[in-house]
This record gives C-alpha cells, sequence and structure tokens, in this order.
C-alpha cells in the first residue's frame, strides 16, 4: 500500500495518527519496539493450545476466541485489573461511530494529461477537461471506479472499464473546436465512406489507423467525407484513389487533388520493354 493509500485508510476510518517508524497507523504499527506487547498474547494462546488437535477451522476459532477472552479476563498485576475491566471504563465510552460508507481500497497513480486530455490507467484512456493538457495529476484507482485529481481537487469521475487502448470520453472536457466531432465514431466513419466507394473507405480507415488514438483522425476524415458535397462523390473517390497511389493520408492532400482537377487526370500506362532504347544497350540476347 502506498502513503497515500496508508493515509485515506486513515482519514476514512479515525484510526489515528501515523507511526513514522512504519508507515501504518499507531494501532498497527510494525515497530520493533512494540513488538514484544505484540507477541505475548500470541504466545500464550499458542503454548496453550500446542498439543491440542483440531478437525476444523471452526473448532480452532472457537478455542481461540475462548483463550482470548480468558487472558482478557485475567487480573493484572501491574494494573490490577483486567483487560476487559479497563476496555468498558476507559475505551467504550471513546469509540466512534462506524463510517457511514466502508473503506473501498484504492491504488494511487501519478500519470500526465496527453495532447489528447486523456491520461492512460490501465491500458485504457479517461478524459479530463482539455485546459489541463501536460499536467501531472494523480489517479485514484477503485474495482469500480477511476478518480482524476489536480492539485488536491477531483476533476474527473469515470466508471473503471476493462477495454485496452479505447476511451471514455466526457463530452464537457472537449474543447469546442472538438466537440462537434463528439457524435462520430470510427465505425460511422467507416460505414459512410464505404457508401462512396472502395478508395475512400481505404482511405479513412488507414487515416484511424495511422494515428495513435483514432479520435485524432476524426477532423481529417469528416472534411474528407465532406468534400462529397462540394465535388460530387465521384470525384471524391477518384480523389482517393489518387491520395493513395502517392502516399497521402490527409484531407489537406485530398482537397488539393480535387482543386487542381488532379482526380480527373488519369496515370500513364506502364509500358512493357526497356524504358529507354539506344544502341548501347545489349539485351538479352547478348548473354547467348
Amino acid at each position: 500500500m502506498t502513503d497515500r493509500g496508508k493515509a485515506r485508510l486513515v482519514y476514512s476510518t479515525g484510526l489515528g495518527a501515523i507511526c513514522p517508524g512504519c508507515g501504518w497507523p499507531e494501532k498497527d504499527c510494525k515497530c520493533s519496539s512494540q513488538s514484544a506487547a505484540k507477541e505475548a498474547i500470541p504466545n500464550r494462546i499458542v503454548a496453550k493450545l500446542r498439543n491440542r488437535q483440531f478437525f476444523s477451522l471452526t473448532d480452532l476459532n472457537d478455542a481461540i476466541r475462548d483463550c482470548v477472552m480468558a487472558l482478557n479476563a485475567r487480573v493484572t498485576r501491574h494494573l490490577g485489573t483486567s483487560r476487559r475491566a479497563l476496555f468498558d471504563e476507559i475505551e467504550r465510552p471513546a469509540l466512534k461511530p462506524l463510517p457511514a460508507e466502508p473503506y473501498t481500497f484504492a491504488q494511487w497513480k501519478e500519470c500526465r494529461a496527453g495532447l489528447d486530455y486523456h491520461v492512460e490507467v490501465e491500458k485504457h484512456y479517461y478524459s479530463v477537461p482539455h485546459q489541463l493538457l501536460r499536467e501531472k495529476l494523480w489517479a485514484r484507482i477503485t474495482t469500480r471506479t477511476v478518480e482524476l485529481f489536480h492539485n488536491g481537487k477531483r476533476i474527473a469521475t469515470h466508471l473503471r472499464s476493462s477495454s485496452d487502448r479505447k476511451h471514455t470520453t466526457v463530452r464537457e472536457h472537449m474543447p469546442s473546436s472538438h466537440q462537434r466531432y463528439a457524435d462520430w465514431t470510427p465505425e460511422r466513419l467507416k460505414r459512410q465512406a464505404g457508401e462512396i466507394g472502395r478508395n475512400t473507405a481505404t482511405l479513412v480507415e488507414l487515416i484511424l489507423v495511422d494515428k495513435t488514438h483514432p479520435e485524432q483522425g476524426f477532423r481529417a476524415c469528416v472534411g474528407i467525407l465532406r468534400l462529397a458535397k462540394s465535388y460530387g462523390v465521384e470525384r471524391l473517390e477518384a480523389a482517393c484513389a489518387r491520395a493513395l497511389e502517392i502516399g497521402a493520408r490527409s484531407y489537406t492532400s485530398v482537397s488539393s487533388i480535387l482543386k487542381t482537377n488532379r482526380d480527373r487526370q488519369r496515370p500513364a500506362a506502364a509500358t512493357d520493354g526497356p524504358a529507354i532504347v539506344h544502341s548501347n544497350i545489349r539485351g538479352p540476347t547478348y548473354f547467348h
């Protein structure tokens, strides 16, 4: 358990101060200065039960409980009373009620918001407000939730996801320029591109695959699909085919192909035989 986890445990359960020696609450201190007192009672119980044989864990626990109750009821010489009497007189009135919510074990991880305003937690990406990109954050990870903190203030809460390399994004975390693409998904982009043609669908899929996060390619894909309104489906399909031939993978390249009418230019057909005819070229018959 990290120091943050220990501090959270102490705060939520009211166990008291943390021992500087071992980092655990003083009641659970593992320092050697308290080890003798902690070992005395267990040693007495073990010594009393060492020659007995038990056939179930329930029987063993019942025997241990009887020994503990007898030890607590025993009057000690240095106190003149029993541990049970001291507990009822001093400690019981000071007991606090149990917390309203049970303690939830959590792991803490320091992380940094990326350029896409997401942080990686267990191979999944969770969004934070876009103003915090590149900022150091702390993630509190439980079995069900992921909470993100900046300078001690909680700035995002997500349900934990087990999907590897996927994104969980809150719309309000996105800058206004990105919110217009919030309703788009890779499946929707590929489906609309397929309705235009095979080359358009291939180009859109390549753009999404080339990006580290698919969301980073949404703007280019949406822009390419909207070119069909200005230039028509056939010209856009031809422009995407041209872009695939030259290795272009951006909206700017496809738009430039359409503006310069290069989508209407057919590439020269490949010719068979040598590209240059000259008397110094010996040809295959020279070697026979």
